[in-house]
C-alpha cells in the first residue's frame, strides 16, 4: 500500500501542462491517494485527468464562489477532504519602484486573499482531520531583487499556515509550507532559455544543482502521510539554498553576459 492510501486530495494549480501541481498530482496518485485537480483552465485539466485517471474542475483562486464550489466538488466528487495544497502562483519580477498598484492588487488576489479563503473552504470540509500545504517560496526568506510583491505576499500566506497550524490542530489538521528555490518547472521556462540565468544560482545551493518538481512532490508526500508529526513549519526543500543566498541582480546580469560571449 502507498503512503497515501484511502487519502482525499484537492491540489490547486494544475492547469499548466507538467507543472508543480501536476507532478505532486501524479506523486499522490501513485502513492494511493483520489485524487482531484484544479485550476483555471479547462481543456488542460481535462487532458490531464483523462492521462492519469484523476478528478478535475476548474476554479479561479480570485473568485471566493470558485473557491466555495470547489470544495463542494471535491466532497461530492472522492467523498471528502484528507488533503489540500494550494500550488499557484505569479512570478511577478519588477523594481519596486514600478510595480503598479493594478499589480500589487492582482498579486494580492492571487497570493495572499485567495489562498486565506481557499484553506478556509477546505478547513470547513476537513471533517476528520487532514493536512494542508501552501507550496511558498525560499524568497519568503531570503532576498531577491525586484521581487517584493511576490516575496511579501508568500510571506503573509506562510503566516496564515502558521496561524492554521495552532488554531485547528485540535481537529487533527495540519499546516505547513514547502518553499523551493529556483526550480525547473514551466513557469521558469522563459528564465531557463537565457543564456547563464540558471548557472547564476548553482554556487548558492550547497547541493550543487537547481531543484525539480519531484523534489517538491516527495516533501509533500510526506507531509500528508500519517507517519508526519509536524505542523506550523516552512520546509525549506530547496538543496540549502537558504542557507546562503539568492544571487544579486548584478551577478546574474554578469553570468548572462558571460554565457553570451559579452563579458
Amino acid at each position: 500500500m502507498g503512503k497515501l492510501a484511502g487519502k482525499k486530495a484537492v491540489i490547486l494549480g494544475a492547469s499548466s501542462k507538467d507543472n508543480m501541481g501536476q507532478y505532486i498530482a501524479r506523486r499522490f496518485m501513485a502513492e494511493g491517494a483520489q485524487v482531484l485537480v484544479s485550476g483555471r483552465k479547462a481543456d488542460i485539466l481535462q487532458a490531464f485527468a483523462e492521462e492519469t485517471g484523476c478528478e478535475w474542475t476548474t476554479c479561479d483562486l480570485t473568485s471566493e464562489a470558485d473557491v466555495n464550489k470547489l470544495a463542494d466538488t471535491a466532497v461530492e466528487k472522492l467523498g471528502g477532504i484528507d488533503i489540500a495544497i494550494n500550488a499557484t502562483g505569479w512570478g511577478l519580477l519588477k523594481p519596486f519602484l514600478e510595480t503598479t498598484r493594478a499589480e500589487i492588487d492582482q498579486i494580492t488576489a492571487l497570493q495572499f486573499i485567495g489562498p486565506m479563503q481557499f484553506f478556509q473552504a477546505m478547513i470547513r470540509k476537513m471533517t476528520h482531520g487532514g493536512s494542508i500545504i501552501q507550496i511558498s517560496s525560499a524568497t519568503a526568506t531570503i532576498m531577491l531583487d525586484n521581487h517584493a510583491a511576490y516575496m511579501g505576499t508568500k510571506a503573509g500566506t506562510d503566516h496564515i499556515i502558521r496561524c492554521i497550524a495552532n488554531e485547528f490542530g485540535k481537529q487533527g489538521i495540519r499546516a505547513n509550507s514547502i518553499s523551493p528555490g529556483l526550480t525547473d518547472t514551466p513557469m521558469n521556462a522563459d528564465a531557463k532559455e537565457v543564456p547563464g540565468l540558471f548557472e547564476a544560482f548553482l554556487p548558492s545551493y550547497p547541493l550543487g544543482r537547481i531543484g525539480t518538481s519531484d523534489d517538491i512532490a516527495a516533501a509533500a508526500v510526506w507531509l500528508c502521510s500519517d507517519e508526519c508529526f509536524m505542523t506550523g513549519e516552512n520546509l525549506q526543500v530547496n538543496g540549502g539554498l537558504t542557507l546562503r543566498r539568492n544571487p544579486s541582480q548584478d551577478e546574474i546580469n554578469a553570468s548572462v553576459a558571460k554565457a553570451m560571449g559579452q563579458a
